[in-house]
């Protein structure tokens, strides 16, 4: 889906473009839309959580590479349905991450629980 937004994406700009300013502007414009969006999604992917470590002092967020995304306790969590989570985590000088889970990345049991604990947690 990602590679056919921006095939959609290169498509509209050059739509646009070409008929203004030519086909050499274009292209380059094209060129520069698909080069930023093609390295977005890289960083993206390779950013995305992984692995979560619940302990007593909070929660921790791995990315593949086994490197930390995110770790401090939960202060803040909301939940689109059961499609979508988004923690707030307060790590260390109380600086704020948040971190969105699909409920496609766990299974739904797993994705259930992680709501609910992130629900008590934020509000305590």
């Amino acid at each position: 889906m990602t590679a056919l937004f921006i095939v959609v994406a290169v498509a509209a700009v050059w739509a646009s473009v070409a008929p203004r300013f030519g086909i050499f502007r274009a292209a380059l414009t094209g060129a520069a839309v698909f080069a930023i969006l093609a390295l977005a999604t890289v960083r993206h992917a390779r950013n995305e959580p992984h692995a979560f470590k619940i302990g007593p002092d909070g929660i921790s967020v791995w990315i593949r590479t086994g490197i930390l995304l995110a770790q401090g306790r939960i202060v803040g969590c909301s939940q689109w349905s059961d499609c979508l989570l988004m923690l707030s985590l307060e790590g260390e000088g109380s600086r704020l991450h948040r971190v969105l889970i699909a409920a496609d990345m766990l299974e739904p049991d797993l994705f259930r629980e992680l709501a609910v604990f992130a629900r008590r947690s934020a509000h305590v």
